[in-house]
C-alpha cells in the first residue's frame, strides 16, 4: 500500500512519489520567537513528526527543515519593552520552543534555519523578482506584485480580489494594488536591519519561508507543511515568490495543513484569554498525555482541547502501561503492525491507528485474564506477537517510547522551572506596579497551581516550593 497524502493544491488525496526518493524533502514553517508557544502551536509539530517517522520507514534519506523566524515586529516590540537587543529574546524563546517540542516527543529536524542567518539569500531572491518584474521598489519598500503571477489565489482556492477584500491589507500610498506585499521594508534606527540595494532595513515575513526553503532543500520541494491559518496569506504569498523567482518551477508538490485547536468550541486566541502553553502544561500534565491528545483527531480537523482530553489521554496511557507491565517477563523486539502501518500510510490517520494499538492492548488484558498460564505455550508465543505490536505501534505514534515505571511516576514529585517563576513573578511585579491586581493576583493562582507559594516582604517577593 502507498503513502497515500492529501494535498491541499489538489483538494484530493494522492499516492505520494517524491520527485527523487532517493532525498525526499519536507518543510514546516515553524515559530515566531518572542514568547513561549502555545499548544495550538504544537499540534503540527507533533503530526508532522509522525509524517516524517513514516516517511524515514519507506525512503532511505528525507531532509526535514522547520525554521526558526528570529526577524519580526513582535519580537521587535518586545526587545523594546525589555531594552534588550533582539537576540536575547529570541535566543531565550527559541530554545524554550525546542525543549518544548522535545518535551511532547517531537524529534528536532534536520535543518533549523534562522531567518537572520539568511539575509544575503533573502536579498538575492527579491532581487530576482524584481529582475523578472514581479517585485518593484518604493519609498524604501520592496513589494510583490500579485497581479504579476496569474496563479495567485490557486493554494487557498478563491478569487484573488475575494482574497484581498478579506483579509487585513495594509493600505499604502507605495502600493500599486492593495493585495501587494512586502518583500522587505525600512528599518529606523532603533530598530534591528541589515545594509541592502533598497537601503537599511528588514524582510518581510513571507519572503523568509521561500529563501531558507530554496537555500537547504533546493527551489521544488516535495512537502510543505503548516497550519491551515497559513494557508492565506502565508503560504499564498510563498508559492507566488518562489515559482515567480525561480523561472516557474514548482516551488511545493504537496502542501499539508493541521487544522486549529479550539477551547470550549472557540478558537485560541489570547483576547479571549484561552490559550494554553506547551511550558506551562508541561508542567501540570504528563508529556506523554499530551502527544496523545495531539493526535486523538485527524490532523485535517479541528480538536476541542480541554483538561478532560488530556485526562482522557493519560487514563488511556495507564492503561496501556499497565498492559506492558503485566507483560514485563515477554522480551520482545518491537515491530510496527500492518494495520498501524497502514492507517498512517491513509494520509496520517492517527485515530485509526490509536484505536488500532488499544485494541492490541485489549487483546493482551483477554489472555492475560482468561489463560491460566499465559506466560507458557502458545500463550506466550501469543502474547509475544501482540506486545511486538503493541510497542511498534507506539514506535509509530511516537509514545510508549518509556519505561512503565517511569510513566507511573509521572504523578509524582515535578521538576520546577525556575525560569519560568521567575519570569512570572516579574510579570506580577509589573502588574502591581501598574495597579493591576486582578492580573497580579491571577499570576499569584497560577503559581500556586504550580505548587509555588509566595511571600511579599520589604526585601522583594520570595518564593518556596509547596508541592512539586
Amino acid at each position: 500500500m502507498p503513502i497515500s497524502l492529501y494535498n491541499s493544491l489538489t483538494r484530493r488525496t494522492e499516492p505520494f512519489a517524491p520527485l527523487d526518493p532517493e532525498r525526499v524533502t519536507m518543510y514546516l514553517c515553524g515559530p515566531t520567537v518572542y514568547n513561549y508557544v502555545h499548544i495550538g502551536n504544537a499540534r503540527g509539530p507533533v503530526v508532522f513528526d509522525v509524517l516524517v517517522r513514516l516517511l524515514r520507514r519507506h525512503y532511505p534519506h528525507v531532509v526535514y527543515a522547520r525554521n526558526i523566524t528570529d526577524v519580526d515586529d513582535k519580537i521587535n516590540a518586545a526587545a523594546q519593552q525589555q531594552g534588550v537587543q533582539i537576540d536575547a529574546i529570541t535566543n531565550r524563546f527559541a530554545q524554550a520552543y525546542r525543549d518544548d517540542m522535545a518535551g511532547l516527543g517531537v524529534a528536532p529536524p534536520d535543518i533549523e534555519p534562522h531567518a537572520t542567518t539568511h539575509i544575503a539569500q533573502i536579498v538575492t531572491m527579491i532581487e530576482a523578482l524584481i529582475d523578472g518584474g514581479h517585485a518593484y521598489a518604493a519609498e524604501g519598500h520592496v513589494l510583490f506584485d500579485v497581479g504579476s503571477f496569474a496563479d495567485y489565489g490557486k493554494l487557498s482556492g478563491r478569487d484573488p480580489d475575494e482574497l484581498i477584500a478579506g483579509a487585513r491589507v495594509e493600505v499604502a500610498p507605495y502600493k500599486r494594488n492593495a493585495g501587494d506585499f512586502v518583500l522587505w521594508k525600512p528599518s529606523t534606527p532603533e530598530l534591528p536591519g541589515w545594509d541592502s540595494p533598497w537601503g537599511r532595513g528588514r524582510p518581510g515575513w513571507h519572503i523568509e519561508c521561500s529563501a531558507m526553503s530554496a537555500a537547504h532543500l533546493g527551489e521544488t520541494i516535495d512537502i510543505h507543511a503548516g497550519g491551515v491559518d497559513l494557508l492565506f496569506p502565508h503560504h499564498e504569498n510563498e508559492v507566488a515568490q518562489s515559482t515567480c523567482a525561480h523561472g516557474g518551477k514548482v516551488f511545493a508538490r504537496w502542501w499539508m495543513h493541521n487544522g486549529m485547536l479550539t477551547f470550549g468550541g472557540s478558537k485560541m486566541s489570547k483576547s479571549l484569554g484561552n490559550i494554553e502553553k506547551v511550558h506551562d502544561l508541561l508542567q501540570r500534565h504528563a508529556a506523554e498525555a499530551l502527544r496523545y491528545a495531539l493526535l486523538s483527531a485527524h490532523y485535517r480537523q479541528p480538536l476541542d482541547w480541554s483538561t478532560e482530553l488530556v485526562e482522557q489521554s493519560t487514563r488511556t496511557l495507564d492503561r496501556l502501561y499497565g498492559t506492558l507491565r503485566e507483560l514485563a517477563p515477554i522480551e520482545v523486539t518491537a515491530e510496527i503492525p500492518i494495520d498501524v502501518e497502514q492507517a498512517l500510510q491513509d494520509d496520517l490517520n492517527t485515530p485509526i491507528a490509536l484505536a488500532a494499538m488499544n485494541a492490541y492492548a485489549k487483546q493482551a488484558r483477554h489472555l492475560l485474564t482468561h489463560e491460566t498460564a499465559p506466560f507458557e505455550g502458545a500463550a506466550r508465543a501469543e502474547l509475544a506477537v501482540i506486545k511486538s505490536a503493541l510497542l511498534g505501534a507506539g514506535n509509530a505514534l511516537g509514545l510508549l517510547d518509556q519505561d512503565h515505571q517511569a510513566w507511573f511516576q509521572h504523578s509524582g514529585t515535578k521538576s520546577i522551572d525556575e525560569t519560568h517563576v521567575e519570569d512570572l513573578l516579574e510579570q506580577r511585579r509589573a502588574a502591581r506596579a501598574s495597579r493591576d491586581f486582578a492580573r497580579a493576583d491571577a499570576i499569584r493562582e497560577e503559581l500556586a497551581a504550580l505548587g509555588i507559594a509566595i511571600e511579599d516582604g520589604a526585601q522583594g517577593t520570595r518564593w518556596s516550593i509547596v508541592k512539586a
